[in-house]
């Protein structure tokens, strides 16, 4: 009988592609990675995982490499980590018949302005927003809708590109390096200004239809700081977020698989920020695991090679991530202490993800984190105590870089 194999498109998306490549081993399942560049996925080689290189963006070379695959393998399923390439998942699954996301849903959702205009049309409470291809239109968008404005690429993920301008300048600012060569574009430039929603941010899990997971941030950074499951919701509360969230998997479409919805709570209730059709990239699912005992990751794979999946919980804990960020770019000097805080009890993990003598710039995003500790508890407060001790242990030094002068 062939060997049942896993397909993992890009598996080494943002640290999540190590906990597919394990959930997949305790499956029985064989994961193989195919991937433009398999040498960006270090655990590649640690774990000894089979990685293939194809152009993942190339449909056709897709479907080839995976009808080869085929002769050898029985292809259990084919999932990936990384949203822009989630609709091209869609579009395998549909070929070799086999269970997987909707492509026309994903591709929609993946375009920011699409997806508010549809979710606005349904009645889901979004932001005010209006589209922009140039510095004019960006212009006369802030002033329609009134600063401060969130200025955003129309497609992206992982804040990249995302900034609130407060001011004039500040949005003068971000349009020149939006639209100046610094931020890559795919297509022609498409831009989202919106109204700045005011209040705590909450994130909803989704797999399917069900909801099992609900947890919350501090405002108003787009470089998360803090985030911890389950939220500090009333019942009431929770049951508005659930039905928004429901609201949203209507609107666009979706409903098979993992949703990551992110909400602000403002004046007028939970405001939607944004919808990603994927599953939340780490630490969240470490965070609900620790919180809950649902491992979405281990679930998501049942759901893609047909078999039973269980979001049943069967734990209750207050899990939290810290992320650790520099206050100034240069050169990583030392970063020390990872260890001692690593075994501290409550502590699940400590993740560093630079090394001594490596570049610091920060960018205003995910990428300007340097590490994050994992701890659970009880309750919110120990927890926040554990976090604090841990982080106190670390410590780095970044020598400035130097500045030449004519």
């Amino acid at each position: 009988m062939a060997r049942r194999a896993l397909i993992l498109v890009e598996g080494h998306a943002m640290d999540t592609g190590l906990l597919y490549v394990q959930a997949a081993q305790r499956l029985g399942l064989y994961p193989i990675v195919v991937s433009a560049d398999p040498t960006l996925g270090d655990y590649l080689t640690t774990e000894g995982i089979e990685a293939i290189r194809v152009d993942t963006e190339d449909l056709g070379a897709l479907i080839s490499e995976c009808s080869r695959l085929r002769t050898t393998y029985a292809i259990a399923g084919i999932t990936s980590a990384e949203e822009s390439l989630y609709a091209t998942v869609g579009k395998l699954c549909r070929y070799f018949d086999l269970p997987g996301p909707n492509p026309a849903s994903i591709e929609q959702c993946c375009d920011k302005f699409a997806q508010r205009q549809l979710l606005a049309q349904a009645g889901v409470p979004v932001p005010a927003h209006r589209l922009a291809a140039n510095a004019t239109d960006v212009e006369s968008a802030a002033i329609e809708i009134g600063l401060p404005v969130i200025l955003k690429p129309a497609v992206g993920t992982c804040s990249i590109g995302v900034r609130l301008c407060r001011d004039d300048d500040e949005l003068a600012e971000h349009t020149i390096h939006l639209l100046g060569g610094e931020h890559i574009w795919r297509s022609s430039p498409r831009m989202l200004v919106e109204e700045f929603a005011q209040g705590p941010q909450y994130t909803a899990q989704i797999m399917g239809n069900e909801v099992p997971a609900a947890g919350f941030g501090p405002p108003p950074h787009f470089v998360y700081r803090e985030f911890a499951f389950p939220a500090l919701l009333t019942d009431e509360e929770h049951e508005r977020i659930v039905d928004v969230s429901l609201e949203c998997l209507r609107a666009l479409g979706l409903g098979w698989g993992p949703t990551n919805i992110e909400l602000r709570w403002t004046e007028r209730g939970p405001v939607v920020i944004e919808v990603n059709p994927r599953l939340a990239g780490v630490p969240d699912p470490q965070l609900v695991q620790l919180a809950y005992g649902v491992d979405l990751v281990t679930e998501h794979i049942k759901l893609v090679t047909g078999e039973q999946w269980d979001l049943r919980k069967s734990q209750s804990q207050t899990a939290a991530v810290r992320f650790l960020v520099p206050d100034r770019d240069g050169i990583l000097d030392w970063i020390d202490g990872h260890s001692r805080a690593a075994a501290l009890s409550g502590v699940a993990e400590v993740k560093l993800y630079v090394e001594p003598k490596a570049p610091i710039v920060r960018k205003g995003d995910y990428r300007d984190t340097i590490a994050h500790v994992i701890a659970a508890s009880h309750g919110l407060a120990q927890t926040e105590a554990i976090l604090q001790r841990a982080v106190d242990l670390i410590d780095w030094s970044i020598t400035p870089f130097p500045t030449f002068v004519e």
